[in-house]
């Protein structure tokens, strides 16, 4: 075990999900900041556990050959970018690996499965000035002026730098006028600590293909003192097309205020994803690398291998964007996300675009699919819901097992999951694999470049025999007074929780075989003492597991 203040040298061999470098003495595990893979560095221990500890980076003693010169002179202080020193082509790699290495070790996929589903990651032309949507905090400095940029790694103090390279170049001219605005006429920056000040965020969108503009500003108050000003500069500048104001007082680490109202122009900006339009609001969810978005959505719906016929669930599906795209090609698409602003942004995305056959529902997408699937049986004498296609696109968390046992219930052919953690992916992943679907294929595509992050798409199926072969059986070679033994337990579990949905344990199946005059083991699931209560086989899963039975021809 390393101690603090001691100084070590370490090879770094991998990367952690915050983007510091990992490297090993003696089997400790050391995690230094701006170390990249393939450097050999020399640190100083800051924090030691009893198996791992952090460090500071002192000197590169020997670079990586993938170590590059990063664009940005706030590379190594700002929290923005994470791995803008390694070279992308190594970025990639790295990216790829870490999906291999949560499938292996949380899904607990087999390497040759990996390795036969994997596909390149992929990845952008120019890596920088990507992204449509930048929001950036307001502060004081020591002298008093107001300045804008980026927190610095871990902290929130901010970073003075209105030229992110990640950012469309608009941004710059943007903030200097807001800057400037805030100078002439006092309008002071929020301050966190004492909770005064006005000015808290200013959020920036931008229109890849429209080159449209949309400025809010999130303020600690619900007034913004010589508005006109400040109006009367931005709208001067190519493309202005919406100026808001979101008034947020809480003492919170929440950026936007839930409402906004109109200072110049219209509520919203559009811009399209392949030939989908849409609308977005400064509270909408919209994908922030509209680049790489267009292949996200472009392989989902590849994966999805829609002819016309299909009903689609689209759950998670924020403004509709994925759903609109799917529609494209679908019968009819439902889609499910629970914050309402989004729905009534995807409800007006699917007008302008003439799309009839998308529908969508507010609520937690884990309670909508197993409410739709219960009532529908309700309603349909007892008839399963049923989909040709779901896609799943979650946040950060993955999806709640409730939805996951839905979707098996409601047997889709196809699952398409979009997943922006490759943690949660492998865990859901290995739940449905071991519940009737198989990976079929999986992509990374690098939405975020210079971050460790990456988003993955993953095409799953139902297992179905590849193959059936005609034999002839001797009908009197058989002992048909054993017929238990023509179905294991498990085999009757298997085929019960495919066919009905329904997970059964061994003692009902016992139970239900007794009753069909099927001999079990005499003390096979008897209680361990006299008092004990033995639960009962509920209605529902005895008639499953005599349909079971039934299919074994054992009764």
């Amino acid at each position: 075990m390393l101690n603090k203040n001691d100084v070590v040298t370490v090879e770094i061999t991998d990367i952690g999900v915050g983007g510091e470098g990992i490297g090993r003495v003696d089997g400790y595990t050391l995690f230094i900041k701006d170390a990249i893979i393939g450097d050999v560095v020399e640190a100083k221990v800051m924090k030691a556990k009893k198996n791992y500890g952090y460090a500071r980076m002192m000197e590169i003693i020997h670079p990586s050959a993938d170590r590059v010169e990063p664009k940005c002179a706030f590379a190594r202080k700002c929290g923005g970018c994470q791995i803008q020193e390694m070279s992308y082509e190594r970025q990639l790699a790295f990216k790829e690996q870490k999906i291999r290495g949560n499938l292996e070790r949380i899904g607990g996929f087999d390497r040759g499965k990996i390795d036969a589903v994997m596909e390149p990651v992929e990845g952008m032309d120019e890596p920088f000035r990507y992204r449509n949507k930048a929001q950036f905090p307001f502060g004081t400095d020591k002298e008093g002026n107001p300045v804008t940029g980026f927190y610095a790694g871990r902290t929130h103090d901010i970073i003075a730098n209105t030229e992110c390279i990640l950012g469309v170049e608009q941004n710059r001219e943007i903030l200097e006028i807001i800057l400037q605005y805030m100078k002439e006429n006092c309008v002071a920056a929020y301050d966190e600590k004492s909770g005064k000040g006005l000015i808290r965020h200013v959020l920036i969108r931008y229109g890849f293909t429209t080159k449209e503009i949309m400025v809010c500003l999130v303020i600690n108050g619900t007034k913004l003192p010589k508005a006109d000003r400040l109006i009367k500069k931005l709208t001067q500048l190519e493309g202005m097309t919406s100026i808001t104001l979101s008034p947020n007082t809480r003492r919170d680490n929440v950026i936007m205020g839930n409402s906004y109202e109109v200072l110049w122009g219209q509520g919203f900006i559009t811009d399209y994803i392949g030939n989908v339009k849409y609308q977005i609001s400064p509270l909408s969810f919209y994908q922030v690398n509209p680049v790489q978005t267009e292949k996200l959505y472009g392989l989902a719906l590849e994966y999805a291998d829609l002819k016309g016929t299909e009903t689609v669930w689209d759950l998670y599906c924020g403004i509709g964007t994925i759903s609109l795209f799917l529609a494209q090609k679908a019968k009819q698409v439902y889609g499910v996300e629970i914050v309402p602003q989004a729905i009534e942004d995807a409800k007006n995305n699917a007008k302008i675009n003439e799309i009839n056959n998308a529908a969508f529902y507010v609520g937690k997408a884990e309670e909508v699919l197993p409410d739709y699937y219960e009532e529908y049986a309700k309603t349909h004498g007892g008839e399963k819901a049923r989909a040709d296609v779901i896609v799943v696109d979650p946040p950060r968390k993955g999806c709640d097992e409730t939805l996951l046992e839905t979707i098996v219930k409601m047997e889709p052919e196809k699952v398409v999951y979009v997943s922006c953690d490759s943690a949660t992916l492998a865990r859901d992943l290995k739940y449905l694999c071991e519940n009737g679907y198989e990976i079929r294929k999986v992509r990374g595509v690098d939405q975020f470049p210079e971050t460790v992050h990456v988003e993955t798409v993953v095409l799953l199926s139902q297992q179905k025999p590849d193959d059936t072969i005609e034999i002839d059986l001797d009908l009197d070679e058989l002992d048909a007074t054993s017929a238990e033994t023509k179905a294991t337990y498990q085999e009757i579990k298997d085929y019960v929780l495919k066919e009905f949905g329904l997970k059964v344990s061994s003692l009902y199946i016992s139970q239900v075989k007794r009753k069909c005059g099927i001999e079990v083991g005499e003390n096979y699931n008897l209680p361990k003492s006299e008092n004990a209560r033995v639960p009962q086989c509920p209605k529902e899963k005895e008639d499953a597991i005599k349909a079971a039975l039934k299919y074994f021809a054992m009764i």
